[in-house]
């Protein structure tokens, strides 16, 4: 089982339907829950997948329509009712932090845990970040200010050739440092250099996750090399004209956007309710770029982890 994994919880759009329910999805990294997006219903969603309220610690928007906002006053309610402890940080624009707070101060009060913000911009900037994942914002092009963000590991230590560095002699207490790319200088003076010693560490894994937007051609570069990319596919290809006056994208587009980006698979999500085929967009994607993952409630999608 994958230590990096995406749960679908919502993949509507802004009209409700019986099929779908409005965006939301969470990333599970290492145990750590960060959900993107919270439209109505997401708090039951998160309970059908079995997710732990007390794994959540951070919640980003992507923007402030309510197809994506709607369903966190009710689970910052339930948040409280369940006695979840430490705290929720919110990583919004500074309209979102006035407009929610206004709300969670008359409808949540006497929170169990602290609830923070952190006011992000329309930018391409990184927003949060520990030891082992960056979050990064890109701006993106939608009828009000937009971001995607992008979760990215961070590269890990070299790994050890134990054949080199028992031929070398290498002494234990040395591993941590030839890991962390020093060379190693034996009784002799003889320097043995670091890459005789170790292999490259594993590739980081990225999941780009692209909301509400119009087509970006210069998107691809920005998200090159992604694992998994989420890209609205809002509309089909008959229906481009209203793609582009409402700020959003088709298949066709997104499956653009993930073949001159190089990732690895593209979901699909943010379906438009006049559809009742999902199967379309896939099929439609496919003529662009073959690796398509259709996108539904409930659905989890593991990031490997690929070894060199």
């Amino acid at each position: 089982m994958s230590d990096f994994n995406i749960h679908t919880l919502g993949c509507g759009s802004a009209k409700p339907s019986l099929r779908h329910t409005p965006s939301s999805t969470v990333v599970d990294y290492r145990g750590n829950l960060f959900m993107i997006d919270c439209g109505e219903g997401a708090q039951l969603a998160f309970q059908r997948q079995r997710l732990k309220f007390s794994r959540l610690g951070h919640i980003f928007l992507t923007h402030l329509h309510g197809d994506h906002v709607f369903g966190l006053p009710g689970l910052i309610g339930t948040l409280g009712l369940s006695q979840v402890g430490g705290s929720l940080t919110i990583h919004t624009f500074a309209e979102g932090k006035k407009i929610l707070s206004e709300i969670c101060n008359y409808f949540c009060r006497e929170l169990p845990f602290e609830l923070k913000f952190n006011v992000i911009a329309p930018t391409d900037a990184v927003i949060f970040e520990t030891n082992a994942l960056r979050v990064r914002t890109i701006a993106l092009d939608h009828r009000v200010p937009t971001v995607g963000f992008i979760f990215e590991e961070k590269y890990g230590s070299r790994h050890i050739d134990r054949n080199s560095t028992d031929f070398h002699g290498v002494p234990p207490y040395m591993l941590n440092r030839i890991r962390a790319g020093e060379d190693y200088v034996k009784p002799d003076g003889t320097v043995v250099a670091n890459n005789l010693l170790t292999t490259s560490p594993t590739p980081p894994r990225i999941y780009a996750h692209i909301s509400d937007t119009a087509y970006m051609p210069g998107l691809a570069e920005k998200i090159r090399g992604a694992d998994l990319l989420m890209h609205e596919t809002t509309y089909l290809n008959e229906h481009a004209a209203d793609a582009r006056k409402r700020g959003h994208s088709t298949a066709t587009e997104a499956a653009t956007v993930a073949r001159d980006a190089g990732v690895g698979r593209l979901l699909t999500g943010h379906y438009s309710s006049r559809y009742h085929d999902d199967n379309l967009f896939r099929i439609e994607a496919e003529k662009v770029f073959p690796n398509v993952i259709l996108n539904r409630e409930g659905l989890t999608v593991p990031i490997p982890r690929v070894t060199q």
